[in-house]
């Protein structure tokens, strides 16, 4: 080999080990960044007629596991999901009470029994008979409690829906951009490396969305598709989702003739094709298991209510003063909304003697509760019969002698009239209140456990891809080390052909 030859193959080798070196660096300033992953530049061997003629530097690549990648993403959705319920069913869980301390609908149910019971010891005691109506105005208040703080949380998941519309928006703009980048370098022949981390890092915001897939070609483009078959649009700049802004109220729901929006697509509705995430949480909390919630408490107030009107008492009404029937469906009927709107009825708390009274006869029925007549003006004030009836019948299983509670409704319930409730076999107002509050305090305590859950997952998946993927500094040192060594030994082969340059003009001159 000529020294020329010598000299171009020692400068090549020089022109890659600076680009190792700083390949280098910039792995180990960047082992912190949010996406940044391990990247490797190889050199490729030149030959001449079958003879070494030096190294080119390749472009820089990244070892990335896939796989692992897509699961970590997934759990990361998993997370959001759970931190969104956790966050909004919080707040029902709140608004229940202490059910330890009696706070909570099945101890206020016993409390407003146990005031009834002591009521019945003396039923002209005009301090019994305020207990009962304080003891009733405290369950309605919690019943009311209860209903808001669904309210607010159905509220919360139709606001959240629309801020992840929007991040949704710019996270698809963000990974269009980066597409066309990534196909413009591929095509010239340069490295995408860093570009696909940007990129794999906005997809990973995406996630925790909804559960997506990703579908790469081989110019380094990819395709996202949502987990319900949708195909996401991806145009820089454009925001291809919409959600429109709407006031959630109790009666309120999607679809069908409802008045909530959806999230459209390119003017089509793909609310129920976008699961997992913060979106899918959002959507299944707004549309089944808030109103589903909702249902249960206005079941429960409603047959409260109802079960004392049958007997002679109407104890509790709404500002209209309406009783609302439970043995009719609750679709459309104005048993919703219900818990929300109950009140002690303003005629017995200004008339307290009508609790041992009552407020209207009842005519009776074979299939329902015996006949009553209320103590007339003057009567016993010792008299006894609605108390009794209240608390044999509107307490317990059966309406009269025999004749069994009609039990709480299990199914056709939400507005809509499509949702269901697994407290079933239930027939008496203390054992719904405590399953009411069990199940809907429970929900905040699932959502707790799957949010840890999908966290440890997610920190699992994250250290394996950190393993695999991930920027290992002290080997990148070593690695520098040994870079620094090669360049060295690069240096003196350039001095020893320079020195040699310079006896061979000498011995010319």
């Amino acid at each position: 080999m000529s020294l020329d030859g010598a000299l171009s193959v020692a400068t090549g080798g020089l022109r890659l080990l600076d680009r190792q070196m700083a390949r280098a660096a910039d792995d180990i300033a960047n082992a912190g960044t949010a996406g940044h992953t391990r990247k490797s530049q190889a050199g490729l061997a030149q030959t001449v007629a079958g003879a070494g003629n030096g190294v080119r530097a390749q472009a820089i690549t990244r070892d990335v596991d896939l796989a692992v990648q897509a699961a970590q993403q997934r759990a990361g959705g998993d997370v959001a999901a759970a931190t969104l319920r956790e966050r909004l069913l919080g707040g029902v869980e709140a608004a229940h009470g202490s059910p330890e301390n009696g706070e909570s609908l099945g101890g206020l149910l016993g409390g407003l029994q146990a005031a009834f019971i002591d009521l019945r010891e003396q039923p002209a005691d005009a301090v019994r008979r305020g207990a009962v109506v304080e003891a009733a105005g405290q369950l309605a208040a919690r019943l009311n409690g209860v209903s808001d703080a669904i309210g607010t949380a159905r509220q919360g998941a139709q606001d959240a829906l629309r801020a992840e519309v929007v991040a949704v928006n710019a996270g698809l703009s963000e990974v269009a951009t980066l597409n066309r980048d990534i196909a413009r370098e591929h095509a010239a022949g340069r490295s995408t490396a860093g570009l696909e981390d940007q990129r794999d890092l906005a997809i990973g915001g995406l996630a925790q969305s909804f559960d997506l897939s990703v579908i790469r070609a081989a110019n380094g483009e990819v395709t996202l598709v949502a987990r319900g078959g949708v195909v996401l649009p991806l145009v820089p700049g454009s925001a291809p989702f919409s959600l429109e802004d709407a006031t959630v109220g109790s009666g309120a729901y999607h679809g069908g003739a409802g008045t909530l929006p959806g999230v459209m697509l390119g003017g089509r509705d793909v609310t129920r094709q976008l699961a997992g995430g913060r979106m899918g949480a959002a959507v299944a909390l707004r549309d089944a298991t808030l109103p589903r919630m909702q249902a249960e408490a206005d079941l429960a107030a409603s047959q409260l209510a109802h079960r004392l009107d049958q007997q002679g008492l109407r104890l509790f009404t709404d500002a209209a003063g309406t009783v609302p029937d439970p043995t009719q469906p609750y679709a459309g009927s104005s048993m919703i909304g219900f818990a929300g709107a109950i009140r002690v009825n303003p005629a017995v708390a200004a008339d307290t003697a009508l609790l041992r009274d009552g407020t209207q006869a009842v005519a009776g029925a074979p299939a329902g509760p015996t006949a009553f007549t209320p103590n007339p003006p003057g009567g016993p004030a010792g008299f006894a019969t609605l108390l009794d009836r209240v608390l044999d019948f509107s307490f317990g299983g059966e309406q009269a002698a025999g004749v069994a509670q009609p039990g709480f409704a299990t199914g056709g319930l939400g507005p809509d009239g499509t949702l269901a409730s697994p407290l079933s076999g239930l027939r008496t107002l203390g054992d719904y209140g405590a399953a009411l509050v069990a199940e809907q305090t429970g929900a905040r305590a699932a959502a707790t456990e799957a949010l840890a859950r999908a966290g440890s997952l997610e920190s699992l998946l994250a250290g394996r891809f950190a393993e695999r993927s991930g920027v290992d500094v002290d080997a990148e040192v070593a690695a520098m080390v040994q870079l620094q060594t090669a360049y060295g030994v690069n240096a003196r082969v350039i001095s020893t052909i320079q020195a040699m340059w310079d006896a061979l003009f000498s011995a010319v001159r």
